[in-house]
């Protein structure tokens, strides 16, 4: 047990020790952060208030949110009929249709970068927000698998109730099977939403072209190419880069890891 223990803590200091070099960097002055120093002295808070005057931060953090929480939107909204679909209503072509969604993770985004790119190109969608947020409208394979493994795990009984009651599909999936699969909901928003906001390729393609636009992504890309000598600087943004996400994560574990683990409940 203490052996365990030692190599729990072990790991843990590994993994956590890039944070802390982050934040303990982001609170040093210029000087003291190209040395080898491993705690600020004096802390130096204004750091964060000042990476809001050399950059538009808070125009780049509101741009990741916006994206963020519609592509979040989107994929839930997209991906909870379609499981529905696959798991609770028997039809022919159901395990085959389920593969071929499957099949489609295997697919490279590379493959489909350039036609998808010259698309959205004829339709005049770059660059805009449109590109990184009406696909996560037409659902997400991940999802769909997910949450597909949950509502099998839901009896029979309960949906054969409903529906001698005269209860419509539609309605047994919103007021019943939806209420139960909160925990797998939630899960998969919050995938949907940390894989927005740490996204950097697909603004890059996308919104490049307008630095009004940008998010953050971008936006510490292009701060790095302009304040590189500024570690400090460079560190306080990264922080606040990351603050949103290691809150969210949180405060949301217990119900994020519930939903992993119950969707494997049943295949």
């Amino acid at each position: 047990m203490v052996g365990n223990h030692s190599i729990l803590i072990a790991l843990s200091v590994i993994f956590f020790m890039p944070l802390y070099l982050v934040i303990v960097i982001s609170l040093m002055n210029k000087g003291q952060a190209e040395t080898r120093s491993i705690w600020p002295s004096p802390f130096m808070w204004s750091n964060y208030v000042e990476v809001f005057t050399l950059v538009p931060f808070l125009k780049w953090t509101l741009n990741t949110l916006f994206v963020s929480v519609m592509g979040t939107i989107g994929v839930v909204v997209s991906s909870v009929p379609p499981a529905y679909v696959l798991s609770r209503l028997q039809w022919k072509g159901r395990n085959t249709t389920f593969i071929i969604i499957l099949g489609t993770m295997m697919l490279p985004g590379q493959v489909t970068m350039i036609p998808v790119y010259i698309i959205f190109s004829k339709l005049h969608w770059i660059p805009s927000f449109l590109p990184l947020i009406v696909p996560t409208f037409f659902s997400s394979a991940f999802s769909i698998f997910l949450l597909r493994q949950f509502f099998t795990s839901i009896p029979d009984e309960i949906s054969d109730a409903a529906r001698i009651d005269g209860c419509s599909e539609f309605k047994l999936m919103m007021r019943i099977v939806v209420p139960l699969a909160k925990p797998a909901i939630a899960a998969i928003a919050l995938f949907a939403f940390l894989g927005s906001w740490n996204d950097f390729f697909g603004p890059l393609l996308y919104l490049v072209e307008n630095e009004d636009l940008w998010t953050l992504g971008i936006g510490l890309n292009a701060f790095q190419g302009i304040h590189h000598v500024q570690t400090n600087m460079l560190m306080t943004a990264s922080a606040l880069f990351m603050a949103p996400v290691i809150i969210i994560f949180f405060f949301s574990q217990k119900v994020f890891i519930e939903g992993v683990t119950l969707t494997g409940v049943k295949g």
